[in-house]
């Protein structure tokens, strides 16, 4: 069921950017776990104020290719651990499956279709 139009969505990957600065600061991570969530807010930054939805400064990224980073990113936030060899339980392999299944539990309520909703 995909009931989150694109601005709530827009919303969510400013709160996104925002726990990807902040997560490895609360969390005690360092070295390659902190610089991966800091490259990947950047990243995720430029993303949302390039996507066509009421949330992008330029709009020159279709919100359906959006959504597919997001799902990219989303699967690879919760493989990184295992391929880069985070302990089981440690707080980076938390950080990372905590922030790779919100990214998924947005994907798969996020309305992709919709850019925004209309106007009375």
């Amino acid at each position: 069921m995909r009931f989150l139009n694109a601005r709530i969505h827009g919303y969510l990957d400013l709160v996104l950017v925002a726990l990807l600065v902040i997560g490895p600061l609360v969390m005690g991570l360092g070295g390659t776990p902190a610089a991966i969530c800091y490259a990947l807010a950047v990243v995720h930054l430029l993303l949302t104020l390039l996507t066509d939805y009421p949330l992008g400064a330029r709009k020159v990224i279709p919100l359906f290719v959006h959504g597919l980073v997001e799902l990219l990113a989303g699967v690879m936030m919760l493989v990184l651990p295992s391929i880069l060899g985070f302990g089981p339980g440690s707080p980076a392999k938390r950080f990372y499956t905590f922030a790779g299944a919100a990214i998924l539990v947005i994907w798969v309520l996020t309305d992709y279709g919709r850019k925004s909703e209309p106007r009375p």
